[in-house]
């Protein structure tokens, strides 16, 4: 059986229910039923994040705005509370429960919008008469070591380069009397009905003595001279005169055309590159002058004396060779199309060279196969057109490789080397190794590819196929 509720219980769970918006932290307080019996200077602290408005609030500010006075509920007198016989709480019990809860909340009602409400907000910090500014979020900085503090030098704006800016402000007095590599005689002039530009490189003087680099030079007394002309960026499409012999003072008076378009031209620069050729050692760089083609007035044409000044390249270029490789799994042969080469180092000083291509292939370390191309009189862009077939079955085609070399005919002594690369096993640089790759993917199809001549040490040094082969 159950035992009925008393009063003090009741009114302590609804002074607990009633006044949860007062304090947040009041619950003992409350079942103790000594918080709500405050005075009426109690002050109501809302908190900036209430759970909800409590509705006798939203009444009261309702009633004030309307002018209109709190209507309370009136007292009901109390009753003694009195059990039945059978031990359960009667109708007249639960009555006057019910009437003293009423009376507890028409008290509590009279006396909360009497009490003064204070709103708290977030306090901000400032300075007075200074205007607000969000505040954004720090951005994180990386923080620089010594090393990437030195990484940001650029070492060759400190060297002493003869190709940098500071030469651009020099006269070409000045760069004569400092670099003493003589000057040189040309011409520009662009043709709008045929659309080309015209260059006349006419003569050089005052030459400085030939150098040798390897003590293979026999005369030191005279320089061979002739010059390369190229247009920047494109240095492969370049033209070239003839050697003129043992002389300071050449006079050249050769001209060349560049099929280039007019507003394509005006964004080249212009390079002209004075060499020294030497039969039985490596040519070398006198001097060059670039002149950006924006600066110059092409369709009125002139004519300039330019000092040379020293290149930064040491090295002179072999020349290049066109190649078409094709594979046939089925016959197992190897099929060499030798097309054509262009701006090959001249070998003989009076009429150019008279150069051919050697051919051979290599098993392993094993020289199994040699042919060779006709040569052609008097020139440094040859047109061979000249297909050649080896017998290579498929299971050795992995260790094969074919080595070209140019060589220049010589009727009276041995042939003069040009250039060589190596394509196969023992591919002598990246390009050659691209080339083979791409053979072996596309088998019945011809494959066709420039390369760039190397030197026979620098072949020797990377591919073991060079060195069997003479």
């Amino acid at each position: 059986m159950l035992e009925p509720l008393n009063e003090g219980f009741l009114s302590r769970i609804s002074d607990l229910l009633l006044c949860r918006w007062t304090c947040r932290h009041c619950c003992q307080k409350c079942y103790e039923a000594s918080c709500c019996q405050s005075s009426e200077d109690e002050v109501e602290i809302l908190g900036p994040f209430p759970a909800q408005t409590p509705p006798w609030l939203m009444a009261s500010r309702s009633s004030d705005k309307d002018g209109d006075s709190v209507h309370t509920v009136s007292d009901v007198p109390l009753t003694p509370r009195t059990n039945s016989p059978d031990g359960r709480c009667s109708s007249s019990d639960t009555s006057k429960s019910t009437h003293s809860l009423t009376r507890r909340i028409s008290s509590l009602e009279s006396r909360r919008p009497s009490s003064p409400l204070v709103d708290i907000k977030p306090i901000e910090f400032g300075i007075l008469g200074a205007k607000k500014e969000p505040i954004q979020p720090s951005v994180l900085r990386r923080t620089y070591t010594p090393d990437d503090y030195f990484r940001k030098f650029e070492p060759r704006l400190y060297c002493l380069d003869s190709s940098g800016d500071d030469v651009d402000f020099l006269t070409d007095e000045e760069i004569l009397s400092k670099y003493q590599l003589g000057m040189l005689h040309f011409s520009t002039q662009y043709d709008l009905l045929h659309n080309h530009l015209t260059v006349r490189v006419i003569e050089a003087r005052d030459l400085p003595p030939p150098i040798s680099h390897d003590g293979a030079r026999q005369d030191m007394a005279h320089s061979n001279p002739y010059v390369k002309i190229c247009l920047l960026p494109d240095q492969k499409n370049s033209k070239q005169t003839g050697v003129k012999r043992k002389t300071q003072k050449p006079v050249f008076e050769e001209r060349y055309t560049f099929d280039i378009p007019f507003p394509e031209a005006q964004r080249r620069t212009l390079l002209l590159t004075v060499l020294d050729f030497d039969k039985f050692s490596r040519h070398c760089v006198i001097g060059k002058v670039s002149v950006p083609l924006c600066d110059v007035d092409l369709v009125k044409g002139g004519h300039w004396w330019k000092a040379l000044i020293p290149s930064s390249q040491n090295e002179v270029e072999l020349g290049e060779l066109l190649l078409s490789l094709n594979y046939l799994p089925s016959a197992g042969r190897l099929n060499v199309d030798v097309i054509r080469a262009k701006q090959l180092l001249q070998t003989d000083v009076s009429q150019g060279s008279d150069p051919f291509v050697k051919i051979q292939l290599v098993h392993g370390l094993k020289l199994v196969k040699t042919k060779k191309t006709s040569f052609l009189r008097g020139t440094i862009d040859p047109f061979y057109n000249e297909s050649f077939s080896f017998k290579v079955p498929q299971e050795e085609l992995e260790n094969a490789s074919l080595v070209f070399t140019v060589f220049g005919h010589n009727m009276k002594s041995s042939n003069d080397f040009i250039g060589r690369i190596v394509i196969g096993q023992y591919s002598s640089g990246p390009s050659e190794s691209n080339h083979w790759r791409r053979m072996l993917n596309t088998h019945r199809t011809a494959v066709e590819q420039w390369h760039s001549l190397r030197s026979r040490a620098e072949c020797d040094r990377v591919s073991p196929a060079s060195l069997e082969v003479t």
